[in-house]
């Protein structure tokens, strides 16, 4: 009920890397979580994927594939994260993408990782003039490394919070 009132009919902007997630937040019935405790979807999916979204036991907001894989601490990590990848794409003046097993070797010396991510298995980083958001979630939830994936933003100050 908590999860409802908050964030229930939020409707958010496409994530850039994930397929299907979630149009609008909203609670659905809770189910039995395969770690302990509870979980309950996170809202309606844009349209149907081999995996959904889920708020799980400790209100971790988690991708559900083959296994579970909490993309970020909570439901404020996930919706920091669409804002600061909508806020990197507007400004910054380079974005390259990197996928597959090349995504667990991106060197992230000099980098801080950003705290209102709340990021888990899912991150941003924050460098001189870049910032760089990891996506394994699918990798990790439907066990295909290939699948990871890492965006680095570049040409940015060296807050990431204006275009340079």
């Amino acid at each position: 009920m908590a999860f409802e009132d908050r964030w229930g009919g939020l409707a958010l902007p496409p994530a850039p890397f994930y397929e299907s997630d979630p149009h609008v937040l909203g609670a659905d019935v809770p189910e039995a979580s395969p770690v302990g405790g509870w979980w309950f979807p996170a809202g309606d999916d844009r349209f149907s994927m081999a995996y959904g979204f889920m708020i799980g036991p400790d209100g971790e907001f988690e991708n559900d594939g083959y296994r579970w894989a909490p993309l970020h601490a909570g439901i404020e990590g996930w919706v920091e994260s669409l804002a600061l990848a909508h806020h990197a794409r507007r400004w910054a003046g380079t974005v390259t993408r990197i996928t597959g097993e090349a995504v667990e070797s991106l060197d992230l010396e000099g980098y801080e990782p950003v705290p209102e991510v709340r990021g888990m298995t899912d991150a941003w980083w924050r460098g001189e003039d870049s910032l760089v958001a990891l996506y394994r979630g699918v990798a990790v939830g439907m066990n295909a490394p290939a699948c990871g994936e890492a965006h680095v933003h570049g040409g940015l100050d060296e807050w990431g919070l204006h275009g340079g």
